[in-house]
């Protein structure tokens, strides 16, 4: 989360193919290496980014046009960052927000557009929303996360009740003093697990139902 908005981490390719474009980090396995350690070592070698919160494989694309190069596999992984972690870039890297990502090489495009389906539809039946937000937050703050994360408006109210319905949020015993604008202290809350865990078998942080006018098809 940046600035009020999902990002996503990209570096720009100065060598063809895709000069100029922005793609994701990566590269190829290492003799003896695993998936998750070659991509923490492409991660730290390339980004500067050495601590993630959650991380989980997200599919494996195969399509012999992927690559102007040649036929090339390349298998996706979702990480995510909290909030209140600010890990050093390079230069040639840059946060970009999801729903305006510039014009990207191969098809990482669309590996950002399944990453953000995935994340969407966890953050419904699971707790993975603890590798998004800071170690304490307001349920104000966490709503904030939420809705920047499902790309729809959720009730603070909602919210609290689905979470802590679920024991997926705790009290810290502490409050955030007001700013100066005044106000209540608001009460700070806690994840109570840093480790992924189904919640809810049922998604319940759904997007709103469109209602349709009368004569019109869906």
């Amino acid at each position: 989360m940046r600035g009020g908005s999902l990002q996503v981490l990209l570096w720009e390719r100065a060598r063809e193919p895709f000069a100029g474009r922005w793609a994701l980090p990566g590269g190829f396995l290492e003799p003896g290496e695993t998936l998750e350690e070659s991509l923490r070592r492409h991660l730290a070698a390339k980004v500067d980014v050495r601590e993630l919160a959650h991380l989980e494989q997200l599919e494996t694309r195969s399509d012999p046009a992927r690559n102007p190069r040649g036929w090339e596999l390349a298998t996706a992984y979702l990480g995510l960052v909290p909030a209140d972690l600010d890990p050093e870039i390079p230069a040639d890297t840059a946060w970009h927000a999801v729903a305006e990502l510039p014009p990207t090489a191969f098809d990482h495009g669309e590996i950002v557009a399944e990453a953000l389906r995935r994340l969407r539809a966890k953050l419904s039946y699971t707790n993975v929303g603890f590798a998004l937000a800071p170690e304490t937050f307001t349920l104000s703050e966490l709503r904030s996360l939420y809705v920047a994360a499902l790309g729809h408006d959720v009730s603070t109210t909602n919210l609290q009740r689905v979470l802590l319905r679920r024991g997926v949020l705790e009290q810290t015993g502490s409050k955030r003093e007001p700013g100066r604008t005044g106000g209540r202290p608001a009460e700070l809350f806690r994840f109570s697990s840093p480790r992924l865990e189904v919640t809810d078998p049922f998604a319940v942080l759904r997007p709103p139902v469109r209602s349709i006018r009368a004569g019109n098809r869906p």
